[in-house]
């Protein structure tokens, strides 16, 4: 007897979905630890912002002490370190310089300074009080030369939702003055940058109707003796022979300016500012990406270091066909040197005294900050630490991972493909009959520009080690794949979206790998909205969870969301016409299956009206239906009992009406209309 037939005589036999896992519920939502930026104080000792579920959703400044030590907040607890800047749900709230942090907090966005010296220092404001969260601040950096801090500034003051968007400096001398605006003008800013002397300061700027991945501009602005911006130059976007989106902008040691476009061969690659005569060249050309879309504040995909002879390098991450890649780039010699770590999915890199902190993940790791120690010539990794995890015990469950497999399937476009990454059933202790084939849970990822990633993350584990098999689509539209990929949704949002997922489906029922007539869809934000339109326009899947989405195309443009994305549809969907007609509430008729909805009444991005409107539609027209709403959540939920609850009530709604099975775990039911 073989090895292998003898484990699976030892499994026991039961139908897929119907599984016992110790994945539960508790420790995915235990493990939705976030993290929304890194840094490093004076002496080398990394300063990470993670979320707590635990604590509502808390975001909480940490230092990393010693190993066998514990972690030292820094933060009071009456403090949520977050801004609501650009509608952020996380990234760029804080900054530090030396043993100093200036950090936003939550509940009156105002800006305020600690030292991390001292445990017992209270946190000191450093912005005026307006009565209320009503200016919010982001992305900001110290500016040694005049003693400030410059930052992005949003203000609601004369509007609520039209915010006016500057680049200001906040007086660091003990006294509270209103901001000094520098940069102003334009719809929306980011990535303000100082040079090592404090004379020239980078920033990134944009307007309506585009989105920074659409078209941007990269400038450049000298500073005078009294501290303004007296002289401007455009470096990057102002040429409108070229379409491109300029992003992260950085400046060496030596003064140079670099920065990520995709000018040229349409991905976001790094280049070079020549400032004799306003050039730009290219520092490394691949056909991969080396940034993602701003979706959020405080991105940084890579960073200087020297080698001993005091040459600079570029440390840096790049992602090609659903893997990361980090590499170290000599751009003098125009070569890159790939460096071997356990992680294939990087997201930031900090520069630490000697080593890279470097937050990515794995097929096996989730989401964590390593210590990457480079040799003496820069060229390989010598040690790798995890410093900070996610979920730390969760290795100990490794046994019923399922590993996602990278797939390219055909789509309804004669010659073109899209990708997912698939994850079969797994679970040591089960197997199912030999003819069946397991339930499909489909997940289309938000933004819409956005990317699904093939990483540990425990609640696709919790599905497969049940028994389902789950796909997670980046169809045409996601960031990822260039520019060109990127734009197939442009006008065609709830055409291709929706098309690819289906594809998708089709494609695995046709390979064999799914049951057929057990294909559910979910998704978040935007992958809600393509979930509902699925259900509307299309009849591949049998059930569907929409978290937050989006139902009126037309209420989402008509009604009040905030400024970064009130225009972002214009682009994605066209005329009025598109919009009702890509709309799933005017589709109530072709609805045929059953759906459960989950809402945040916090959240400003996908109003709550959204999910009320759809649900009160289906339950009158007799649909299977219903609505769960959270007091205290936004767009995203952070607090652990709803991600919990969320979780348990998709996977028995699915399994009451779809799978054909009882689920394992003890789960009460919500009531569901129409439904007996």
């Amino acid at each position: 007897m073989t090895s292998s037939s003898s484990a699976s005589q030892s499994k026991l036999t039961a139908p897929y979905g119907s599984w016992k896992s110790p994945i539960s519920a508790d420790l995915v939502s235990g493990a939705s630890k976030l993290l929304a930026g890194t840094a490093v104080d004076a002496l080398g000792r990394l300063i990470f912002l993670e979320s707590r579920p635990s604590q509502s959703g808390r975001m909480v400044l940490v230092r990393a002490s010693p190993e066998n030590q514990d972690p030292v907040d820094i933060t009071p607890e009456d403090c949520s370190v977050r801004t609501v800047a650009m509608g952020s749900e996380s990234g760029g709230a804080f900054s530090v310089s030396g043993d100093t942090v200036i950090f936003s907090n939550y509940q009156d966005q105002r800006l305020y300074k600690k030292s991390m010296t001292s445990a017992d220092s209270c946190p000191v404001p450093v912005t005026p009080d307006y009565g209320g969260p009503v200016v919010c601040y982001a992305d900001g950096v110290f500016d040694q030369r005049f003693n400030r801090y410059v930052t992005v500034r949003e203000d609601f003051r004369e509007s609520s939702l039209n915010s006016t968007t500057t680049i200001v400096a906040v007086e660091l001398d003990g006294y509270i003055w209103e901001p000094e605006v520098l940069v102003a003008g334009n719809d929306f800013y980011a990535f303000p940058r100082m040079d090592p002397k404090g004379k020239r300061m980078a920033w990134i700027e944009w307007s309506h109707p585009n989105m920074p991945w659409d078209e941007a501009q990269l400038w450049v602005g000298y500073i005078a003796d009294n501290g303004e911006v007296h002289k401007r130059v455009c470096v990057a976007g102002d040429d409108p022979r070229i379409r491109e989106s300029p992003t992260e902008p950085k400046w060496s040691s030596k003064g140079e300016l670099f920065f990520i476009t995709d000018r040229h061969n349409g991905f976001w690659n790094l280049y070079r500012w020549a400032e004799s005569n306003n050039e730009v060249i290219s520092a490394y050309s691949l056909n991969a990406e080396f940034s993602r879309p701003l979706w959020n504040f405080g991105m940084n995909s890579y960073e200087f270091i020297q080698r001993n002879e005091g040459e600079n390098l570029i440390a840096c991450s790049y992602r090609k066909r659903g893997r990361s890649y980090l590499g170290i780039l000599d751009d003098v010699e125009g070569s890159l040197s790939l460096l071997s770590i356990p992680f294939t999915d990087i997201n930031n890199i900090t520069l630490g005294f000697s080593c890279l902190f470097v937050e990515g993940a794995s097929e096996v790791h989730p989401l964590s900050v390593a210590k990457v120690i480079l040799d003496d010539h820069k060229s390989k990794a010598v040690d790798f630490k995890t410093l900070w995890s996610s979920s730390p015990d969760c290795l100990k469950y490794e046994s019923y991972f399922s590993l996602p497999k990278f797939i390219e399937f055909p789509t309804e476009v004669p010659g073109k493909t899209a990708f997912a990454f698939f994850y079969p059933p797994s679970n040591s202790d089960y197997q199912a009959t030999i003819d069946e084939k397991p339930p499909l849970l489909l997940g289309s990822h938000g933004g819409p520009t956005f990317e699904s990633r093939g990483i540990l993350n425990l609640s696709i584990q919790y599905w497969t080690s049940r028994g389902w098999a789950f796909v997670d689509v980046n169809y045409g539209g996601s960031t990822g794949y260039g520019r060109e990929y990127r734009e197939r949704l442009l006008g065609k949002w709830g055409i291709v979206d929706i098309n690819d997922c289906c594809s998708c489906a089709r494609y695995l029922v046709d390979s064999g790998m799914v049951d057929g007539e057990r294909l559910c869809a979910t998704g978040e934000s935007a992958g809600g909205y393509t979930t509902l339109a699925a259900l509307a326009f299309r009849d591949t899947f049998k059930a569907g969870a929409s978290l937050y989405g989006i139902a009126d195309l037309r209420m989402l443009k008509a009604e009040e969301t905030h400024k970064f994305e009130s225009r972002y549809i214009d682009n994605l969907v066209g005329t009025e016409k598109e919009y009702f007609n890509r709309s799933p509430i005017n589709f109530v008729d072709k609805f045929s299956c059953p759906i459960i909805l989950f809402q945040g009444l916090e959240d400003m991005s996908v109003p709550p009206k959204q999910a009320r409107t759809i649900y009160h539609a289906l339950k009158e027209k007799g649909l299977p239906v219903a609505l769960v709403e959270y007091e205290g959540e936004g767009h995203g939920f952070r607090k652990a009992e709803n991600i919990k609850f969320t979780l348990e009530q998709q996977m028995v709604f699915f399994a009451q009406l779809v799978g054909h099975f009882k689920a394992a775990d003890e789960i009460t039911p919500i009531k569901i209309d129409n439904f007996v």
